[in-house]
């Protein structure tokens, strides 16, 4: 399996966890890495903060790869770094670095896409008018897909309404139609890229104290409920809006297979608290895997050789199981028996449809127990 890394911003602490991720020979038993930036700049970081020794192939084209190395291919400008500094250039090598993947990816070239943290400023140009890789991916290379950002650990996965948005236009993006797009995808991608039977959905709401039956707003009642209505009617196991100050802190998101937030902040603040290092970034929806680290270019501590590649390393090991998931998955489903159906089985199925009772009982998730209680 090859998996494409790009660098992201050079000035940043992307290379740094890269080759840190890559130190352990025995990684490349688990895939082939290919990464796209400038051998000069990895070599450059090695040296300054006396990184592993990873050796890295320089080659022309993915297809050069050999199992057991790790491959670089450069793909832009021979500039030399400035750990810390966000400048035009280190935008102009991020957005080179990220555009030659993806086009290897299209290509078949590689299996899958893992990205180093970009500065969302600097990367802007005549090509990239977009707030980050989300946006990017699905404008590039979605086909036609709508991406949703997943957040996840081993067991945790938080997904998001709306991302990179101011806050004064989140009321109006929070709409009925939008929230029910993403709890179809992010079902979707529970059951075949985490392998979740059935999943089971928390919404959050959006006002505090999940508008107080509209006292505090009225999106809670007028847009995320009868979305979540719409949702189960269409056999999506999603429950809530549920306050969001307590949701975390108290456990409850323990008993959900995803947690499907309103808003950036909302969903990976309290994320990146409880998951620290061990999360990773999934953009789930679109026909390839793209995964990264969920954390920034980290200027503050380029350079210093401090960072730490643990979520560079989960973002690597998940690209890896999702492509495995798909594929186990999509080969169950490749040629499926038609059911056959008995009499009993229509009637009662048809009896369901009239009283619009759910097929299991979900009883129990709806209890006032389950919601986290107000301050």
């Amino acid at each position: 399996m090859k998996i494409a890394i790009t660098a992201g911003d050079p000035n940043g602490i992307g290379y740094e966890v890269i080759l840190k991720a890559l130190e352990d020979p025995k990684i490349f038993e688990l895939f082939t890495p290919v990464i796209y930036g400038s051998a000069r700049a990895a070599t450059h970081y090695r040296r300054m903060m006396d990184l592993p020794g990873v050796q890295l192939n320089q080659i022309n084209d993915a297809t050069q790869a050999k199992d057991g190395f790790a491959s670089i291919i450069n793909v832009t400008d021979d500039v030399q770094p400035e750990p810390g500094v966000s400048s035009p250039q280190a935008g102009k090598d991020a957005l080179a670095a990220l555009e030659a993947a993806v086009a290897d990816l299209r290509a078949g070239k590689v299996d899958a896409l893992v990205t180093a943290p970009i500065n969302k400023k600097n990367i802007q140009s005549e090509t990239f008018a977009f707030p980050g890789h989300t946006e990017y991916l699905e404008a590039s290379y979605g086909d036609g897909a709508k991406a949703l950002m997943i957040l996840a650990t081993e067991k945790l996965r938080v997904a998001l309404v709306t991302t990179h948005l101011p806050i004064g236009r989140l009321s109006e993006a929070i709409t009925r139609e939008n929230i029910v797009e993403k709890l179809r995808i992010f079902a979707s991608s529970l059951h075949r890229d985490f392998a979740c039977d059935n999943p089971r959905i928390a919404v959050l709401a959006l006002n505090p104290h999940a508008g107080e039956e509209g006292l505090l707003g009225t999106e809670e009642t007028e847009v995320i409920a009868p979305a979540i209505a719409e949702a189960r009617e269409a056999g999506i196991q999603a429950f809530g809006p549920y306050p969001a100050d307590g949701f975390f802190g108290s456990g409850a998101y323990t008993r959900f297979d995803g947690v499907l937030a309103m808003y950036h902040d909302q969903g990976l603040a309290p994320f990146k608290t409880i998951a620290m290092d061990r999360g990773f970034n999934f953009t789930a929806g679109l026909p390839y895997v793209r995964t990264s680290p969920d954390h920034g270019t980290g200027y503050d501590i380029a350079g210093q050789g401090v960072a730490s590649a643990q979520s560079m390393r989960e973002a690597i090991y998940a690209a890896i199981d999702i492509v495995r998931n798909r594929a186990i998955e999509d080969e169950a489903h490749a040629n499926p028996l038609k059911r056959q159906y008995r009499p009993d089985d229509k009637k009662r199925q048809d009896k369901q449809r009239r009283d619009n009772t759910p097929a299991a009982d979900n009883t129990a998730a709806e209890a006032p127990a389950d919601k986290p209680a107000n301050d």
